[in-house]
């Protein structure tokens, strides 16, 4: 072929740079406003609403820009509207036979939306598993673990077991249970347990902390000591709380007893040596 001779007109007419224009604005400038967009959708929305519904808005809003854009750019390559949505459907009902645990994590997931158990961020527990909530998907709620494991949970398997929401509430109770010697005065134990409370910065006022009497142990007499913090401040609530009755038990002289074991060799077997350290 003689490429001297060859009209390039041919190939870059007017109407082929105008489709390559209209694609480059759609790709470089559409699809970096969609972006924008649905970021500032997520943020205002978080702010405004809660951190579960900017991500659904956001994700809604992203398909939609997303299915407003590549509807001209297939059109410039000769797809129809018509076309694609009957492709579409076709595509969907065979997707659907197809696929009906993931159609039924689906609507397990918009249960999950409507009802609200639980949000983003909030600290659940499903199945011995605890974590943080990331997301709230179509098909399933992402958690990560206390000790940094990304988990995924089908949305059919959280609608059909039971989840606690640890941080649903503004304010948790940290509950220690203190086994003192039966020597000891329960009431002088009582009052130092609620003055290791009042003094604790993090342990609220209201509700009162309270010592209650748990019942009598095989070695010890059993107290439970409950006191209350912001669910944001309980665990430093809870592990201070015990630093400091060791410390003060200690100071006191207050007894925590610990189970003892007896050992008895039989009675075919020789007795077991005892040595006495005599002192002067």
């Amino acid at each position: 072929m003689n490429l001297q001779n060859f009209d390039f007109s041919q190939i870059f007419t007017l109407e082929t740079l105008s489709i390559i224009v209209r694609l480059l604005i759609i790709i470089f400038i559409g699809f970096p406003i969609l972006y924008m967009i649905r970021k500032w959708a997520k943020r205002y929305f978080t702010k405004r609403v809660s951190a579960q519904q900017g991500m659904i808005i956001s994700k809604i809003v992203y398909y939609i820009g997303l299915f407003i854009l590549l509807v001209p750019i297939l059109n410039e390559f000769g797809f129809k509207l018509s076309h694609i949505l009957g492709a579409a459907g076709i595509v969907g009902i065979a997707l659907g036979f197809a696929s009906q645990t993931s159609v039924s994590n689906v609507i397990s997931g918009l249960f999950l939306i409507a009802e609200r158990p639980f949000q983003v961020n909030d600290v659940i527990t499903i199945q011995n598993i605890t974590g943080v909530v990331l997301s709230i998907d179509t098909l399933s709620v992402k958690i990560r673990t206390f000790d940094n494991k990304y988990v995924r949970i089908p949305n059919e398997t959280i609608i059909k077991s039971e989840v606690t929401n640890i941080t649903h509430f503004p304010i948790r109770r940290v509950d220690l249970k203190i086994g003192i010697a039966y020597k000891e005065d329960i009431e002088r134990v009582r009052d130092l347990l609620l003055d290791i409370a009042r003094k604790n910065p993090v342990c609220l006022n209201e509700p009162e902390p309270l010592v209650i009497f748990s019942g009598f142990g095989s070695s010890s007499i059993d107290l439970l000591f409950v006191a209350w913090a912001t669910k944001e401040d309980w665990l430093s609530l809870n592990n201070k709380l015990a630093v400091e009755i060791k410390r003060r038990f200690d100071e006191e002289g207050i007894e925590i007893p610990f189970p003892h074991i007896s050992l008895y060799t039989g009675s075919r077997t020789e007795s077991m040596p005892i040595k006495l350290d005599q002192g002067n």
